[in-house]
């Protein structure tokens, strides 16, 4: 293998190094950082909803852990809101 192969092969791995190295400290731990890009990156694009629309109806997993319902079922008719923010 020549020498600028080596070069090559040893940037990319230390640039991917790195790249994982910052994903775990922002994620928060390298499992953390194995679930974000197995499950959030493939899912990521751009909705199609738009004001006025009628929210799509989900599974949602309940606080127990074991027990999965969906959404208009706790809801019925009445109106919901629903905030993702933080609040510390």
């Amino acid at each position: 293998m020549s020498r600028s192969w080596k070069w090559t092969l040893g940037s990319i791995l230390a640039l991917l190094v790195i790249a994982f190295a910052g994903l775990s400290f922002m994620a928060g731990s390298p499992k953390d950082v194995y679930w974000m890009v197995r499950y959030a990156f493939p899912h990521m694009h751009r909705g199609k909803l738009r004001t006025g629309d009628d929210a799509p109806d989900v599974k949602l997993l309940a606080l127990d852990g074991a027990n999965r319902f969906h959404l208009r079922e706790r809801t019925g008719a009445k109106p919901l809101v629903v905030v993702f923010g933080s609040y510390t």
